[in-house]
């Protein structure tokens, strides 16, 4: 592997850690700077690399945000144990079929998403209390079915759809929602690891390099967010949404 290749990979890595402790989605930037800089290697083999420095940044960004943030693990449990085994059975499905099938989809989520938050001043400002605990459970574990496999199948921009997802049905603030999710993306992460791992489908020389970079990039990220509060995590939330449709945009019309 060229050293040059290996350098811009982890500087990719670095923002894309950094952005995804804020607001997830890190992946929009480290996953096509992969597939451009690694064109000779299958798609598994890239998503199962990049897997290696999700896992380490999202580490240490749920580490800063368990410091300012109160978790309900029994709630927690349940959404690790979904969220595990669908994104392993996601990444199952990634060997052996494409997934840009599921992309038109994803881009008209993405839109509707984009006008929600940004028409929708007070969204996820404050904390709702508009559930039951009972629905609270039900609906966790259906939001992690859902994006653990999408997580597992296709990978970027989960943290976000995450955060947007624990704010508009269980009625979480950004704060709270981004604690969450990234406890479950360390769940999925570890069940596509397992399975990219017993494939042998990992570039470990890529795969530490860009781990070291994309945790660094998370530690300051998630000291920002924590510092600056739902605010200013909304308005990232904006941006990297934008980015993601400009993403899958691409991929569907020019492409």
């Amino acid at each position: 592997m060229e050293t040059y290749i290996i350098i811009l990979l982890c500087i990719a890595s670095f923002f894309a850690g950094f952005i995804d402790a804020i607001v997830g989605g890190g992946g929009l930037i480290q996953t096509p700077a992969a597939l451009i800089l690694l064109p000779n290697q299958s798609v598994a083999s890239i998503i199962g690399t990049l897997k290696i420095p999700g896992f380490s940044g999202t580490s240490i960004a749920t580490y800063q945000y368990l410091k300012k943030a109160t978790v309900n693990w029994k709630l927690f449990g349940l959404m690790a144990i979904f969220s595990f085994v669908f994104a392993y059975i996601g990444s199952s499905l990634l060997n052996v079929m494409q997934n840009d099938f599921m992309k038109p989809l994803l881009f008209v989520i993405l839109v509707l998403l984009l006008v929600y938050t940004y028409f929708k001043k007070d969204f996820g400002q404050f904390q709702v209390d508009k559930l039951t605990q009972k629905q609270i459970y039900i609906y966790a574990i259906v939001i992690c079915v859902f994006l653990g496999f999408y997580d597992g199948f296709i990978g970027p921009g989960t943290g976000s759809l995450l955060i947007m997802a624990f704010i508009a049905i269980l009625g979480f603030d950004f704060l709270q929602a981004n604690i969450y999710a990234k406890l479950v993306n360390l769940a999925t992460n570890i069940g596509s690891i397992t399975l990219f791992v017993i494939k042998g489908k990992i570039i470990w020389s890529v795969a530490i390099p860009m781990a070291i970079c994309n945790a660094t990039g998370a530690w300051l990220g998630a000291r920002l967010a924590i510092s600056k509060g739902n605010s200013f995590i909304r308005v990232f939330f904006l941006i990297i949404v934008g980015i993601a449709l400009l993403r899958f945009g691409y991929d569907i019309f020019i492409k």
